[in-house]
């Protein structure tokens, strides 16, 4: 045991400056995992990201009207697709507040892949982001194309009248997220 401890000890002052840079660039890279987290918290993408099959809306993240379910495919149920009231854009200004918005492939995440977010700790989020079973199979330079292209995400940063966007804009989001990737996407300890 003092032998692993000693090898250790020795290993660590032989890094010197570079262990340093490494729990520094590890700080900055969690500090960037915070930006993401807030985005994927916000309401403009939990209230697709549930862990049930009905989706929520508007700011307060309250349950659809009309019953609107998931379906297996994530764009709703038989009968009742996401396209029949969500369109391939937003509607303008003049049709109110609460009119259905639109973007490209309006839909929830498959069942298969619900990446459900609401009220998660930042290390189980993290975790679930990373975990290709559970994120449709992407890796970090897929997740970062995801949410730097799909028009769907992008949608959150202009969803229309009487919605908020996402609260931090969109390049700095990124930015930020590229940051933590490139780190390797560490996660923040649990209740630390």
């Amino acid at each position: 045991m003092k032998r692993h401890l000693l090898l250790g000890t020795v290993i660590l002052i032989g890094l010197g400056g570079y262990a340093s840079d490494l729990f520094a660039d590890d700080q900055e890279a969690l500090k960037a995992f915070g930006t993401v987290q807030k985005v994927f918290q916000s309401p403009r993408c939990q209230n697709c990201h549930i862990p049930g099959d009905s989706p929520l809306q508007f700011d307060a993240g309250i349950p659809h009207a009309m019953s609107v379910v998931r379906g297996m495919d994530g764009k709703g149920a038989a009968g009742l697709p996401c396209a029949t009231c969500h369109a391939e854009s937003n509607p303008p200004a003049s049709y109110g507040p609460h009119a259905p918005p639109g973007a490209p492939h309006w839909s929830l995440p498959p069942a298969a892949h619900k990446m459900a977010w609401i009220g998660l700790p930042p290390d189980r989020l993290c975790a679930m982001i990373k975990d290709r079973a559970s994120n449709g199979d992407r890796d970090f330079a897929a997740l970062i194309k995801h949410v730097n292209e799909d028009k769907l995400v992008l949608w959150g940063w202009n969803p229309g009248a009487g919605r908020a966007p996402v609260p931090v804009p969109h390049d700095i989001f990124v930015t930020q997220f590229k940051r933590w990737a490139d780190a390797g996407g560490p996660c923040p300890v649990a209740g630390g």
